[in-house]
């Protein structure tokens, strides 16, 4: 256990566990079903699993309304820890009434299972144009992230979550760690540093150089992709899955590189989300966070550097894991391999730019990314797994 210690503290000083154990879940599992039912959207199972696993510690639950204000407003909580996107629960306006201020109500699973027992301490109507501006830069309804906070409903309920069942998976068992989960693995693997890296895309070249970088200066690699709920047009976790599994097997150290699904649902907040990708992965033990061009960014509604920007408004003591921000890498013709402004003397000419978008149009016009852009094994597999989407 003094390994353990030895790791990054969690985002508050202790990982939360809401899991309740023994006679008192099954008093909560009794009461649960004679409790009022709220159904979960995909988005809010995605948030209660990381609620309960420790994912968004401090967060007991979704956040109160002064809670959700403090962070709108000021990106941290209302104790002064850092905090930059409200986790909440909103019903519609012609429902909110089944859920009293002051009572219990079951959270449960579209399965029809109860999951978790939630004490309604906050109930409220806030202005949502103001948090779509706060998180997301933008009030425009073609926004993702202000499409999905507007659709899940005008009342926000908060209050602290206790979970009575395990939230239903049949993906990605065997990769899906829990903070406990990782801090032990890590531990286990004598690593004092990790760096963490996050996507939604399939792992290209440009990402490869970035994280091969970041390994020369701690002791692990998580590759911790997100597996929540995406935008339509992204590519498909499972697909993204086999991609990461296959990169990992041939083109890093086995012994220094460690696989684990992030579960959280994407806002597309740009910067906000950064902070709150990087306080996660600090609860899932990792010391390092790598930050590069346009991170949880969509369209042109955040500037290319503006997720590593906004670091700077935190100190030292307020986020204890470390940004490494770099910039947009890509292939040079000139050199034969990838770097980036900083390392490369080419022309705008010589360069091949990288990205997941690019990836995704080529993919789309029946394209296979050459190997400037992904690895054989990779393009191979996008290319069959769009063939199988069109047949």
């Amino acid at each position: 256990m003094s390994q353990i210690n030895i790791l990054i503290q969690p985002h508050g000083g202790q990982l939360i566990d809401c899991y309740l154990q023994g006679k008192d879940r099954e008093n909560a599992l009794n009461k649960a079903s004679k409790l009022p039912h709220l159904m979960l959207s995909p988005r809010n199972i995605a948030d209660l699993e990381c609620i309960a696993t420790g994912v968004y510690s401090p967060l007991d639950g979704f956040v109160d309304e002064t809670e959700y204000y403090s962070i709108v407003k000021d990106m941290r909580l209302n104790n002064g820890l850092a905090w930059s996107i409200p986790v909440t629960l909103q019903v519609s306006e012609d429902y909110a009434n089944q859920y009293p201020l002051d009572s219990e109500i079951a959270l449960v699973h579209p399965n029809g299972e109860i999951l978790a027992v939630m004490t309604v301490t906050s109930k409220f109507k806030p202005d949502q144009a103001l948090e779509a501006k706060m998180v997301y830069g933008t009030t425009e309804d073609a926004h993702p992230g202000v499409q999905a906070m507007v659709k899940e409903g005008e009342v926000y309920l908060g209050g602290p979550v206790k979970m009575v069942n395990p939230i239903p998976q049949t993906d990605f068992l065997n990769h899906r760690l829990t903070p406990e989960d990782t801090r032990v693995e890590f531990a286990r693997r004598e690593w004092n540093t990790v760096v963490a890296f996050q996507t939604r895309n399939p792992i290209h070249r440009a990402h490869e150089y970035i994280t091969k970088i970041a390994l020369e200066v701690v002791d692990g690699l998580f590759i911790n992709p997100l597996v929540g709920q995406t935008k339509s047009d992204d590519i498909p976790a499972n697909v993204r899955m086999q991609c990461y599994q296959v990169l990992m097997e041939r083109y890093y150290p086995q012994n220094r590189v460690c696989l684990g699904v992030f579960p959280a649902a994407m806002r597309y907040a740009g910067p906000r989300e950064a902070i709150m990708h990087a306080i996660a992965r600090q609860n899932y033990g990792c010391t390092h966070f790598i930050i590069g061009r346009d991170h949880a960014g969509v369209g042109d509604y955040y500037g290319t550097y503006d997720a590593q920007y906004i670091f700077d408004e935190f100190s030292e003591d307020e986020l204890k894991i470390t940004p490494l921000k770099f910039e947009h890498a890509f292939y040079c013709t000139r050199n034969q391999s990838m770097a980036t402004a900083k390392t490369s003397p080419s022309s705008k000419e010589e360069r091949i730019h990288l990205s997941g978008t690019k990836v995704r149009q080529m993919l789309r016009n029946g394209q296979t990314p050459p190997p400037e852009f992904s690895r054989p094994e990779v393009a191979e597999i996008l290319v069959s797994s769009m063939k199988l989407a069109t047949v």
